[in-house]
């Protein structure tokens, strides 16, 4: 499963769902409805007050660097409206907390603190949002985290250990493809059906395919730093036993496994 087959739920506001778009835009609409359909303070009335333009513009300049002729594209980065199932009109950030502002000073409050923590990069928040998702959502969210973790701390291990290039560093990736599955990234994604470049292999493994992988590399960053391996020659080595050695382990259970259902 290369995405959940249910995307994760949005940021929810006093019950309501706040959804952005493909360009981080804040869909106003949803801000309008958690502050309980406010009459007369709908994204449009907001958008016609003399002070709004000014700050719009503000945001222009501060995502541009230019102070005057903006084209389409430059505003649609700031302020659209879309139609369509996914309509209604969508703004930065930081215009959106105004417009939360001003339809209700503690709704602009909540709306502030989400967004802070979104920026934060604060983990409860992540997972306060997967609490809401479907099984699918959170097992992709799992693999995605655990890949993200595991391989940052086994390139930070290689690093260290003196493999500096980007290629040597591919090429420790492959000691372990190859080691596991017999084959090497590329072979792997055309097995996937993924395009050679700009595809992520790992986002297309199922979680038994990724637990395998980082497993292997926990276990090869131990053994670098065990042994003291340096050098892209013999982390690559290290790299390799430990990918036969986790293959042995799992085809000797599979056929043990195989064994005792032709007995049975």
């Amino acid at each position: 499963m290369s995405v959940p087959t249910s995307e994760p739920k949005p940021l929810a506001i006093r019950g309501r769902a706040i959804h952005t778009d493909e360009n981080g835009l804040v869909c106003l609409n949803d801000i309008w409805s958690a502050a309980g359909y406010t009459k007369n303070k709908r994204p449009g009335d907001w958008q016609r007050l003399t002070t709004t333009n000014p700050r719009i513009v503000r945001v222009l300049a501060l995502i541009t660097g230019k102070s005057r002729n903006y084209t389409v594209e430059d505003i649609r980065r700031v302020y659209r409206t879309r139609r369509g199932s996914d309509g209604g009109t969508y703004a930065d950030p930081r215009l959106a907390l105004d417009y939360a502002e001003y339809l209700n000073p503690a709704l602009a409050i909540e709306v502030k603190e989400v967004f802070l923590r979104y920026k934060a990069a604060d983990p409860t928040l992540a997972d306060e949002v997967m609490g809401r998702a479907s099984a699918d959502a959170n097992e992709w969210m799992a693999k995605r985290s655990m890949g993200r973790a595991v391989r940052a701390g086994h390139t930070t291990t290689l690093r260290s250990h003196g493999v500096h290039e980007s290629q040597h560093f591919a090429e420790c990736t492959n000691a372990t493809y190859r080691g596991l599955f017999g084959k090497p990234a590329a072979e792997l994604k055309r097995e996937k059906g993924l395009p050679a470049k700009g595809a992520s292999l790992r986002d297309a493994m199922d979680l038994k395919e990724l637990t395998t992988v980082a497993f292997t590399e926990v276990m090869s960053s131990d053994r670098i730093e065990d042994t003291q391996s340096y050098g892209f020659v013999e982390c690559r080595d290290a790299i390799s036993k430990v990918a036969n050695a986790v293959h042995d382990m799992i085809e000797g259970d599979r056929k043990d496994r195989q064994k005792r259902l032709d007995i049975g």
